[in-house]
């Protein structure tokens, strides 16, 4: 294993973790990014990198050539809550965190172990050393815009205890976990990629509730934790952000809860960890002060490593502090090399077979805990039940209502795929950001031919999308509603149920992944179900 660099601006540039690939609009792949992180490393031996959108074939040989082409051995880490498949096309997705405690407490320990510990195998398989996850967030507001559906669930025990879960099945690998977004990012209503959030709650709130978790994290032995771009004034008084705060990341994580671990900043090109006309490099600066050793998602990597090196060599900040920030990150890299060898960072399969990923296993996987997730919402209606189809009248209809529409989103071909298979007579329809009221219209008039309409909405946290759906789409939705039975599905958050009271069933899937999709129509096909079956408050934990 290579020694840390000794150059100031080497071990600087080390500190840096920008993206390659991009899932902002424009959409860039891993492949198309890679010439200008190749150009970049020449100059810059940055730590490691932020991977978004790639591919299950090519990103595994993309990293491998960038490893090669580094002075030093990269990190690669990336957002994989809901597994590889989240960022790399082909692998393997499963359904979003709360789909677990739906599974009930008998097994959904269990189930979140093992996809774990699948996440994990695939990630190394390709080439990967750092999961941006589990979400420690405690989703304590259920129309919290960015966390909902991503967080375990609504009290401390529940989100502790699938915590661990989680951190078991990623130690187990060798996958570096990440427990986010601290202090937490659970209470907010304000989603910080768009701006800064303020969680206004008292010292002993924190400790009781949003705190705990990220104990638990700690007591688990999580390798990672990354920040919240969220002010907490009883934490701060200056009202500092806590990604910036010293009092936060320092005084409250290190000295006072004892994480010796890296600490990470959430993405520097999110809006709550913005400060205008303010240079990069001293927001840089302020971050290392603040002590935070990785800094995530940077834009102008050679600008703000050259203006660091300016202002450790005037002695406007501190070389300690770099120094101890590189020596915790060279303990990641040392204690990956020293499970898998040095060889792995170039050669992944020292870690895990290519072959792991999207394997059979992990597939039938994902399906089983999206069928043991999904459940009435409200079992006071009564059964579901699927009319036989009458003389005259087509048989049932399947909408689908999504508010936004992204380069990584489920097709629509999973749900209108097995739908239709599964219902040979009935109509399938899509609501999408750009359908007109005339069309909207058209559509309420053409369902009433249909005996029973199925009306499925996504609505979910998702970077840079409002959380909910959009004002035509919940009046389409509360007309068809009030005038004729509608069995309502959330694809993502259930809190949308509580909209739309007048739905003869509700039924809950919790997240919109293909196995998720899947899992509704199997639902569905058994026509009637047992009004005894295991039912999801809005106000579960």
């Amino acid at each position: 294993m290579l020694s840390p660099p000794e150059r100031l601006r080497d071990r600087i540039a080390q500190l840096i973790f920008p993206r390659i690939g991009s899932n902002m609009n424009p959409s860039i792949s891993v492949e198309e990014d890679a010439d200008r992180i190749e150009r970049l490393l020449d100059e810059y031996p940055i730590g490691g990198l932020c991977l978004f959108n790639g591919d299950r074939i090519r990103t595994p040989q993309t990293l491998a050539r960038l490893q090669s082409r580094s002075k030093y051995p990269l990190l690669i880490g990336t957002d994989m809550e809901r597994g590889l498949g989240q960022q790399l096309k082909g692998a393997t997705v499963f359904p979003h965190a709360m789909a677990f405690q739906a599974c009930g407490e008998q097994q959904d320990e269990d189930l979140l172990e093992a996809s774990a510990r699948a996440a994990a195998r695939e990630a190394l398989a390709a080439g990967l050393h750092i999961s941006f996850s589990p979400v420690a967030d405690i989703n304590s507001n259920p129309r919290n815009p960015i966390i909902s559906t991503r967080a375990f669930g609504s009290t401390p025990e529940t989100v502790s205890r699938l915590l661990r879960a989680y951190l078991r099945g990623c130690r187990a690998e060798g996958l570096f976990a990440t427990a986010k977004h601290f202090p937490g990012h659970g209470d907010t209503d304000v989603d910080s990629h768009e701006a800064l959030p303020i969680v206004d709650r008292s010292r002993s709130h924190m400790d009781e509730l949003e705190l705990a978790p990220f104990k638990t994290a700690i007591s688990s032995g999580v390798s990672l934790m990354m920040t919240a771009h969220v002010a907490y004034p009883s934490l701060d008084p200056t009202g500092m952000e806590a990604t910036r705060s010293r009092s936060i990341m320092t005084d409250l994580l290190r000295h006072e809860m004892g994480f010796k671990g890296v600490v990470i900043s959430d993405s520097l090109l999110m809006e709550g960890a913005s400060h205008q006309g303010e240079h990069p490099g001293e927001r840089a600066a302020d971050l290392i002060r603040a002590g935070i050793d990785i800094l995530l998602d940077i834009k102008d990597v050679p600008e703000t490593v050259d203006y660091l090196v300016t202002l450790v060599t005037t002695g406007y900040l501190d070389r300690r502090l770099v120094d101890a920030a590189l020596e915790r990150i060279w303990s990641l890299k040392t204690r990956f090399g020293a499970r898998f060898g040095p060889g792995a960072f170039i050669d992944p399969s020292l870690a895990q077979p290519f072959s792991i990923i999207a394997c059979d296993e992990h597939r039938a996987l994902a399906h089983k805990i999206a069928r043991e997730a999904i459940q009435l919402a409200d079992p006071e209606h009564g059964r579901v039940k699927i009319k036989p189809t009458q003389l005259a009248a087509k048989s049932t209809a399947c909408v689908l209502v999504r508010p936004h529409t992204t380069y990584n989103d489920p097709t629509a071909a999973p749900l209108k795929t097995s739908f239709l298979e599964s219902f040979p007579t009935g109509g399938y329809f899509e609501v999408l950001p750009d359908t007109q009221d005339d069309e909207l219209e058209d559509l309420s008039l053409e369902l009433e031919s249909f005996t029973n309409v199925i009306i499925a909405v996504i609505v979910k946290p998702a970077a840079w999308h409002k959380f909910g759906l959009l004002p035509s789409q919940a009046a389409f939705v509360r007309e068809m509603t009030s005038q004729q039975e509608v069995i309502l599905v959330a694809l993502g958050s259930p809190i949308v149920l509580a909209d739309f009271p007048d739905a003869s069933s509700s039924i809950c899937a919790f997240s919109d992944v293909e196995p998720s999709m899947l899992a509704l129509v199997d639902f569905l096909k058994k026509h009637e179900i047992d009004p005894l079956h295991q039912s999801y408050s809005l106000h579960s934990s």
